[in-house]
This record gives structure tokens, C-alpha cells and sequence, in this order.
């Protein structure tokens, strides 16, 4: 038995009836386009929010921890609004090529260094996932965060 004719047919009724919003369709879309296949998955593990010592903002730090097999990831996050820096370190330690992914603005790189250390600078708040290309080719990404 052939069911397409009869899936077409539903599939065009929903679409009059209750049409997938634009920008549902996109934030998918684009979800898609943001897969990294074979990448191991840091989830967030661990986050504390501290005040700036002698600073006169409320906006604090935030500190980050990542785990995903073999790898760790720590995150610094300063600054406010649209103007936030990203300092972090992988463990363990190793160069390593990142990009910062957020669904509102250009994408960001950085390198990490021998010792596993990268900064990343003027990052407006929103969500966010840091990738990590390895020198072995594997691939490390974390989980969406909103800044």
C-alpha cells in the first residue's frame, strides 16, 4: 500500500490550517546547519556567579564548567550587555581551533593555545555554544547557553 498520496494530502492540510511560523522554520533550518557529525557533546556541568571584587556593576562574573568524554572546558564570562569576553581553557591542554556559534550574530573564532587557553572578546549576550576542532580532527562541542 502506497501512503505518499494520503501523507501529501495531510501534509497540505496542516500547512493551511496550522502553517509552521517563519521563523520556527528557520531556527530549524539553521539548527541543522550547526551540526557538527562525530563531535562529542560537553553538557554544563557546573556554574557559579560571582561579584567583581571593588567593581562598581552588579554584573558580576560567571564561571562555566563542560564535561563531555576526555575533555573539559572552563569558561569565564565578564562584561555586560552587548560587550562580553569569554576566557576559558580545555583540558587537557592542547591547540585547538574555536568558534563561538549564536543564532543573532556573525560567527566568532579564536585559538586556543599549547596550554589550552582562549579569549574571545565582544560577544553580545544571547545563546551560545563554543566548538573545539582538535588537532586529531575529533571535535568538541558544548552545550547552548544563554549569556
Amino acid at each position: 500500500m502506497n501512503e505518499e498520496p494520503f501523507l501529501d494530502e495531510l501534509r497540505a492540510a496542516f500547512e493551511q490550517i496550522d502553517p509552521v511560523p517563519k521563523d520556527v522554520m528557520a531556527a530549524g533550518r539553521s539548527a541543522l546547519g550547526w551540526r557538527e557529525p562525530n563531535a562529542d557533546l560537553a553538557e554544563l556541568t557546573d556554574e557559579q556567579n560571582r561579584e567583581l571584587a571593588g567593581a562598581r556593576s552588579t554584573s558580576g562574573m560567571r564561571l562555566l564548567r563542560f564535561s563531555a568524554p576526555g575533555h573539559t572546558v572552563e569558561v569565564e564570562i565578564s562584561g555586560a550587555g552587548q560587550d562580553l569576553a569569554l576566557t576559558g581553557r580545555l583540558a587537557p591542554a592542547t591547540v585547538a581551533d574555536v568558534r563561538l556559534r549564536h543564532p543573532n550574530s556573525a560567527e566568532q573564532s579564536a585559538r586556543a593555545d599549547e596550554t589550552g587557553r582562549f579569549a574571545l572578546t565582544a560577544v553580545p549576550e544571547g545563546l551560545v555554544s563554543l566548538v573545539f576542532h582538535l588537532p586529531d580532527a575529533s571535535c568538541v562541542v558544548t552545550s547552548w547557553i544563554r549569556l
